[in-house]
């Protein structure tokens, strides 16, 4: 007797196909990560937008500060082009202006000269009218002679200016005439100075800018207070005209001394030697 055996093929392939997988539980974390992304993307993109928003706000700034820069040099630029014209135009009115003056200063030049003439020939009328006065009076003239236009005291000619100096200006001028600014020695001459200043400032050769009052010769000058006015000299520093305290000395219109900064502009007083 045969046995004969079959497998339960079909049940068991029925039961494979058909067992259901085992049931996994999903972890929260991934959801929550599925969650999170759009939100974080989302603030990403308004974090990216801010930035470029302000990175675009800063390049207009700058581009809106160049172009300004850009408009004032060029602004800078056309006034330098019009001041160069401006300027091109001047030399030539100044250039045309020399062409037509001169004429002018050639005049200038010869009435310059002709001045130089009128001084030496005015020299010779005073030295010739000194010796008429020698040959009148028998040569026993005895104050000597003074040129044309300076009075004469005692043995010295004096000049009284018209035209108002500074104390080292008037200083020169004399010097440049043969003569010195005025040294009064005696109550004469003080008296005869005072006479003929026509109630006006002059300049005397005394000051005190080496410390110490002397005259224009350097010899020293002995104070004599009835000479001087009140409270004079009061060597005042407050007068606003430069530096220095008041280091020269004039005569007041009541024939005293007073002392006044050097750069003042006053008439003044030549003295020389007659001939």
């Amino acid at each position: 007797m045969t046995t004969e055996y079959h497998d339960d093929v079909e049940e068991d392939s029925s039961s494979f196909w058909t067992k259901d997988p085992p049931h996994v539980p999903r972890p929260r974390l991934s959801t929550l990560r599925r969650c999170l992304f759009p939100v974080l993307t989302a603030v990403a993109i308004l974090v990216l937008t801010i930035v470029l928003g302000a990175s675009y706000s800063r390049l207009s700034s700058l581009i809106w500060s160049v172009e300004k820069n850009v408009s004032n040099v060029s602004q800078s630029l056309q006034t330098i082009q019009q001041l160069a014209k401006d300027s091109a135009k001047d030399v030539e009115r100044l250039k045309f202006a020399v062409e037509s003056n001169k004429q002018e200063i050639t005049s200038a030049s010869e009435a310059l000269k002709q001045l130089a003439t009128l001084d030496t020939i005015s020299r010779a009328v005073a030295s010739l009218k000194c010796s008429i006065e020698h040959i009148i009076n028998n040569g026993s003239t005895k104050d000597g002679c003074c040129p044309v236009g300076w009075q004469r005291s005692e043995s010295s000619c004096y000049f009284f200016s018209r035209v108002p100096l500074s104390w080292h200006d008037a200083r020169d001028w004399c010097n440049g005439h043969e003569s010195h600014l005025a040294i009064l020695q005696s109550d004469a001459v003080w008296e005869f100075v005072h006479q003929h200043m026509l109630g006006l400032f002059h300049w005397i050769g005394l000051s005190d800018e080496t410390g110490k009052w002397e005259w224009v010769n350097h010899t020293p000058y002995v104070m004599n207070r009835r000479h001087w006015r009140p409270g004079q000299p009061d060597s005042w520093i407050h007068h606003g005209l430069g530096p220095g305290d008041e280091d020269c000395a004039h005569i007041h219109t009541d024939g005293r001394l007073n002392d006044l900064h050097c750069s003042s502009k006053l008439n003044f007083i030549c003295q020389r030697h007659s001939t």
